[in-house]
């Protein structure tokens, strides 16, 4: 497709690419190997990142899913929004990062102003952290947001966050489908101290389904390496969009 535009991939949640002139950049997390202490648990980041923020070059939007786990914003990623001149966030993020973030709750929009003239419309969108609903996974988890992007004569974009609900896929796709680019934020992460194990974001046959819902016409998987509470990877995802056929729709991005 000709309005397919490249996307980089770091490892984790982090990404990388242009749309309408405006460069976007989604959780980052560039932090060496280590364990990182979230609220309930312990988060152990097993692979280094493939690049540093230095090798990005200007960003003019984060997408942030939220700020709370150092798995989608760690201390390198907090340095990084310093230097960008909009964050867009959960709304309690956007209270807590300062002035330089802003929060959408669902359905709210923001236009951003493009280069070459026109303008970017960034909707936030429904996303849950967890099995079950808002009011059981928020006070565990916390609270997340995903991203739609839209523009006069650009592709329709989804950017997941950390979405375990395929219900608010539905949702989205009511209002969106057919998306042109899902970046789908996946790796069925677990914890038997959350949840009583169960995932907390999609696995890979809940985003084979997602891509189905939204009649995604390319797929770039997210958040599924580089993690050891991330249980399903690459081979997962590639087996479970096969049998839904849709294994064509796959896109793994390109490493830097």
């Amino acid at each position: 497709m000709t309005d397919q535009f490249a996307v980089r991939v770091f490892g984790g949640p982090t990404a990388l690419f242009e749309y309408g002139g405006l460069r976007f950049l989604t959780d980052p997390t560039f932090d060496g190997p280590g364990d990182f202490q979230a609220p309930a648990v312990v988060l152990t980041k097993t692979a280094p990142s493939a690049g540093a923020p230095a090798d990005l070059g200007p960003i003019d939007v984060v997408l942030l899913s939220h700020d709370e786990h150092a798995d989608n914003l760690d201390t390198s990623g907090r340095t990084l929004l310093a230097d960008v001149p909009l964050t867009l966030t959960t709304p309690g993020g956007g209270q807590r990062l300062g002035e330089k973030a802003t929060g959408l709750a669902d359905w709210q929009s923001i236009d951003l102003d493009r280069p070459d003239g026109g303008t970017v419309t960034v909707t936030g969108v429904p996303a849950i952290h967890g099995p079950g609903p808002r009011e059981e996974v928020e006070p565990i988890c916390g609270e997340v947001v995903g991203f739609v992007l839209t523009g006069e004569g650009l592709p329709t974009v989804y950017v997941s966050g950390d979405n375990a609900s395929l219900d608010a896929v539905k949702e989205i796709a009511e209002r969106f489908a057919p998306v042109d680019t899902a970046i789908l934020f996946a790796g069925a992460p677990r914890f038997a101290e959350v949840f009583d194990g169960r995932v907390i974001v999609l696995d890979s046959a809940m985003a084979a389904e997602a891509a189905r819902l939204l009649g995604a016409r390319r797929v770039v998987p997210v958040h599924y390496d580089s993690w050891a509470h991330f249980t399903e990877g690459r081979d997962e995802l590639e087996a479970a969009f096969t049998a839904a056929r849709l294994a064509d729709r796959l896109d793994w991005g390109r490493r830097p």
